[in-house]
């Protein structure tokens, strides 16, 4: 590990908005804000918004502004990416803002039936191999299914046009409602504020040329969500 990532982790441990717990502290225990964010951390009742695999939190910064009236919560497992989203939300004083390091593996320890309003998957790696560790696989959508409240919006906006495909089609065969879609999300007419803050990676993206996608779904809560055989 460089000198200046072991910097930046020990900056991170001076950030109240951050919290790393380990492997073994939630092995056999739920997280201790479970169920509590709202009560105990952001001190509101305002809705949780989460971004999963947040990287820089650079989407977290923009929409918390945007919207100061939701509470969000940036995930990812890499702390490096994390301290640069905790840095500044801690400069801009943004008290709507926390980041969590940990796999999403394990967010049913993080967060209590119902307490989860809206999902941003920003850019996720797309698992070519391994349909189940995709982040809108019907693994992962049973998962946020135990969190969420009813009808619950799901974003994910991606440059992987098999992403894209594959969630689309799993989403229409389980019968869960798509709002809208698009894959090529800046020609299309749903582009708005919001779906046009840019990450460091879809900047990188854009540059190459490649198409961003789009989908905003409802997450029924009372669905079995089966997987399938998908061929793209």
């Amino acid at each position: 590990m460089t000198k200046r990532k072991l910097q930046h982790f020990e900056e991170m441990k001076t950030f109240n908005n951050v919290f790393e717990p380990s492997y073994y502290d939630i092995l056999n225990n739920d997280f201790i804000l479970k169920g509590k964010w709202n009560r105990d951390y952001f001190k509101n009742n305002n809705p949780i918004v989460l971004e999963l695999g947040c990287g820089k939190g650079e989407y977290t910064i923009a929409l918390a502004k945007k919207n100061p009236n939701k509470n969000y919560i940036g995930i990812d497992i890499k702390g490096a990416r994390i301290w640069k989203g905790s840095k500044d939300a801690t400069e801009q004083k943004l008290y709507n803002v926390a980041f969590v390091r940990m796999s999403i593996e394990n967010i049913n320890s993080f967060f209590l039936s119902n307490e989860v309003s809206e999902i941003w998957i920003t850019f996720p790696d797309p698992q070519l191999k391994k349909v189940k560790k995709r982040l809108s696989s019907s693994r992962f959508l049973s998962l946020y299914q135990k969190i969420v409240v009813d009808d619950c919006i799901i974003h994910l906006k991606t440059d992987s046009n098999i992403l894209h495909k594959y969630t689309k089609t799993l989403l229409s065969r389980n019968k869960l409602k798509i709002i809208e879609f698009t894959d090529d999300l800046y020609c299309s007419n749903i582009s708005n504020d919001i779906l046009s803050i840019k990450t460091h990676y879809e900047k990188i993206y854009l540059e190459k040329q490649m198409k961003i996608t789009y989908i905003k779904f409802i997450l029924d809560k009372s669905i079995n969500i089966k997987e399938g055989k998908f061929h793209f």
